[in-house]
């Protein structure tokens, strides 16, 4: 299976690419979408939007996975990063590949073991799961660990049925 994690940002939105052989993971692809300095909302959603989906057509991915909205102080942060997740779903729909979010939590869980993980230690984990020499990126890094534990649902009935079970109607 080949799994496509997003990490939505309004500035920076990392992607990461995964292949699943059964139990085994591959490094594929990773990078970070960056919107130019000072351009209007509009104008990063559109970078936001053309990368992903530039990169989407270029892996043909079974799965596109991202992190869910977590709780904003901020609601204009909230609202901003909404729409970054908005033209994600977007590119990831017409992608005709299977969608799934994963709270930060559920990712952290999945990918370090604890749901506490700081970001120091999920880069370390992707690291050592993809077997790279060093760490991507820190925005690649949290995607390729959306696209980890992504998959590691997908690859768990029980996993899989909890999250069918769960899904907003």
């Amino acid at each position: 299976m080949l799994a496509f994690g997003i990490d939505p940002g309004s500035q920076n939105t990392g992607f990461g690419v995964i292949r699943t052989r059964g139990s085994k993971l591959e490094y594929i692809d990773a990078g970070v979408i960056r919107t130019p300095n000072g351009a209007a909302l509009e104008d990063r959603l559109l970078t936001i939007y053309l990368g992903l989906e530039a990169k989407l057509l270029e892996h043909r991915p079974d799965l596109v996975v991202l992190e869910a909205i977590f709780h904003h102080e901020n609601s204009r942060s909230a609202l901003v990063l909404g729409h970054a997740r908005g033209v994600a779903l977007l590119a990831a729909r017409r992608s005709e590949a299977s969608i799934d979010e994963l709270s930060p939590a559920e990712v952290k869980k999945a990918v370090s073991g604890s749901g506490r993980a700081d970001k120091h230690q999920m880069k370390e984990m992707v690291r050592m799961l993809l077997g790279l020499a060093k760490a991507p990126a820190s925005d690649a890094a949290d995607a390729l660990a959306v696209a980890i534990a992504g998959s590691a649902r997908a690859r768990s009935p029980l996993l899989a049925a909890r999250s069918a079970r769960q899904a907003p109607r």
